[in-house]
């Protein structure tokens, strides 16, 4: 059976350029908008509104049974979450998952944010090393694809990032990593072969070489692994009611090095403590 290579061309990867840069703008624009009194569903105009203006459509609206631009997951929902009438209360954890299809190629990306909140420093304070420990498997996880040699040393990365940080300083949580949820390759369509494994697996998976783009995502709960789906079809949750933390950037590595898509200076800033530099797609 004809398989198609996981590998693109130099000229596909310039391809995936704008795509990741409006994803990234989108986001952007939604970040400042996070605060108490406003509805997810408000969120998601706003990047559904960034999108259209950049001249892509919100490739989460292709997703069959889905026709929101985001997902926005909150406390003890890590990923799936439907943008609707909630209303953001200070101190929510706030995961927004969002993507861009522009000229047939596609970009993704999720953040996390701590509504702030005077009242309960602790629960931000909780909350934010949560997103920080988050944050940081993804940017080792990056890191890795810059000089590992196989895919399944990203995954051993970010677990290994994850395990170093020990149970928090704040709570004295031990951070669970969501093992049925997983990153994977993206190109023409969102969600493409390989899979991304945020933990060490026995299998090393495909070779990292030139012309691999991934979409590398931890989710990460302050408790238990384990999940379930709400009856919206959609929405995973803790099932012990942890809070949940989702980060996520799509990556190019390229005969010149790596290439954050997602991220306006390729990835710089995060990359910068791990001793890495990216290089712009050639």
């Amino acid at each position: 059976m004809f398989r198609k290579s996981i590998y693109k061309s130099a000229a596909q990867l310039r391809a995936m350029v704008e795509p990741g840069l409006i994803t990234a703008a989108a986001l952007d624009a939604v970040r400042p908008l996070i605060r108490p009194g406003v509805t997810t569903l408000e969120l998601d105009a706003e990047a559904n509104r960034v999108i259209l203006a950049r001249g892509a459509e919100s490739n989460f609206q292709l997703v069959r049974g889905y026709r929101h631009t985001t997902c926005i997951s909150v406390n003890d929902e890590v990923v799936h979450g439907i943008p609707g009438e909630r209303v953001l209360q200070a101190g929510d954890i706030v995961s927004i998952d969002c993507g861009a299809q522009f000229q047939g190629w596609n970009g993704d990306s999720a953040i996390t944010v701590v509504v702030p909140d005077e009242t309960r420093p602790e629960v931000v304070a909780r909350r934010q090393e949560l997103s920080r420990v988050t944050e940081g498997s993804m940017w080792a996880g990056i890191a890795a694809m810059a000089s590992a040699s196989h895919l399944g040393d990203i995954g051993a990365a970010i677990q290994g990032y994850i395990e170093a940080q020990g149970p928090s300083a704040v709570s004295g949580e031990t951070y669970g990593i969501l093992r049925e949820y997983v990153g994977h390759g993206i190109g023409r369509k969102m969600h493409e072969a390989p899979s991304v494994f945020n933990y060490r697996t026995p299998d090393p998976g495909p070779e990292l070489k030139s012309g691999l783009v991934l979409a590398i995502e931890p989710m990460v709960t302050a408790g238990s692994d384990e999940t379930f789906v709400e009856d919206d079809d959609w929405t995973v949750s803790t099932t012990d009611g942890t809070d949940g933390s989702h980060w996520e950037h799509s990556v190019a590595l390229h005969e010149g090095g790596i290439w954050v898509l997602t991220a306006a200076d390729g990835g710089a800033a995060g990359l910068a403590p791990f001793g890495v530099t990216p290089t712009p797609i050639a």
